[in-house]
């Protein structure tokens, strides 16, 4: 058919597979012919699939910003990762990779931190609104069923270690996020996290300069690489509060958003975004377009040319982060990005038990409204957390720091062994 010889062109455009839309028709027994509709081809991964970096994105239409069109979706056989030629292709960076992991342990154990294992099966998966996870149950001795999640993240359990009195961890855990697909993106993924008792957050900067140069170091490269942008890895990194990027990059006056108690004004965050040239939807909320700022605007020019640590976010972004001292609105939170890309997660934690359950609540109410459900809290955490020594934590994504480090465009040429990807 017609929809057909379009397709068979399409798949001598180049070689191997890359991901294209093509228009297809479907034939039925009794001669009609449907309507054309987009159709997903899967060939050679070199037109990559757009990544959207927005936490907020309620995953009701596709990255492109195009409506979702019903219809078959078409995968052509590819080489799979195991098969010789691949793996051959991605072994390069693969070893790079193990090399990574051992300077880490050793850059660690220099420093006097003490390597754990976090459990991935816990009672709550993390409880932030646009996390998804994948849940599992326990089966007891005699049959009786408890939920279970495979962690987002392995932070509390090392919060709960810190409460039991070890001073300086880390982890290079395997972490799992469901819905999570793309250059940058993977359902299982390596998260480096590492806390230091009684310590100021801005510790973990120096720490985040220092993996940036070993890494560097390792892979014998004096500059990192993704998508045509550029960094020094060996540079100090540019310092910036997110209300001067906010100001720099979009015109925007964040914290005349945000009131003194931390209180946040939808309304006037839309106007100025409106102003900003961006949509507005009648739906969204402060977060929603505090994110929509964030990555249209001001993330693209993040850690170009040098590192960038964003800082001061507002208290409402807070997640498990203590307020700033010096001031209300904003908390001891901060990204490390590098090349445009979003690096690392660290805190000033938060040591109240109180109000990290009504953060919370306020993240699972969102969760529900936007996507019909919630998660547990974990009791066990909040109980931990109030007798936890003040500490600084942080979260960095090994395989990206590995992508960085080997020039890779995609997060699974740097995993041994990528989940297979299902059909959408």
């Amino acid at each position: 058919m017609g929809g057909g010889t379009r397709l068979a062109r399409a798949l001598h455009l180049g070689p191997r597979h890359y991901r294209i839309c093509v228009p297809v028709a479907s034939g039925r027994p009794n001669g009609r012919c449907e309507p054309l509709t987009d159709t997903v081809a899967t060939l050679k991964p070199g037109l990559e699939d757009e990544d959207v970096a927005d936490p907020h994105d309620r995953l009701t239409q596709p990255a492109s910003g195009r409506p979702r069109y019903r219809g078959r979706r078409v995968t052509i056989p590819a080489s799979p990762w195991w098969a010789a030629d691949r793996h051959a292709d991605r072994r390069p960076a693969l070893i790079l990779r193990n090399r990574l992991l051992a300077a880490t342990r050793g850059w660690f154990a220099e420093h006097g931190f003490v390597e754990i294992e976090a459990a991935c099966l816990q009672v709550s998966p993390g409880n932030e609104a646009h996390l998804a996870a994948f849940a599992t149950e326990a089966l007891g001795a005699c049959g009786a069923r408890a939920p279970l999640y495979l962690h987002t993240s392995p932070e509390f359990a090392c919060k709960k270690l810190l409460a039991a009195g070890e001073t300086q961890l880390f982890t290079l855990a395997r972490v799992f996020r469901n819905r999570e697909r793309g250059p940058l993106h993977h359902p299982e993924f390596t998260m480096l996290e590492w806390y230091r008792a009684g310590a100021p957050y801005t510790r973990l900067m120096d720490d985040c300069a220092a993996l940036l140069k070993l890494a560097a170091a390792t892979a014998g490269v004096r500059r990192f690489s993704f998508r045509g942008r550029d960094a020094n890895p060996y540079a100090d990194p540019e310092q910036l509060t997110l209300a001067e990027a906010f100001d720099r990059f979009a015109g925007i006056d964040l914290l005349a958003t945000v009131a003194g108690s931390g209180q946040t004004d939808r309304d006037a965050l839309a106007r100025a975004a409106e102003g900003a040239d961006l949509r507005v939807a009648p739906d969204d909320t402060w977060a929603d377009l505090f994110s929509r700022v964030l990555v249209a605007r001001v993330e693209p020019h993040l850690g170009i040319g040098r590192p960038t640590i964003l800082c001061e976010y507002p208290v409402s972004e807070a997640a498990l982060a203590c307020p700033a001292p010096h001031d209300g609105r904003v908390a001891e939170r901060f990204e490390l990005y590098v090349c445009g890309v979003e690096l690392a997660n660290g805190f000033g934690e938060l040591t109240d038990p109180d109000e990290q359950r009504r953060r919370f609540e306020v993240e699972m109410a969102e969760k529900l409204r936007v996507y019909g459900e919630r998660y547990p809290i974990d009791e066990d955490f909040l109980n931990a957390l109030a007798v936890m020594p003040d500490a600084s934590g942080i979260a960095l994504g090994f395989d990206r720091l590995a992508m960085l480090a080997c020039g890779a465009n995609r997060i699974e040429d740097v995993i041994w062994t990528p989940v297979v990807e299902t059909p959408a």
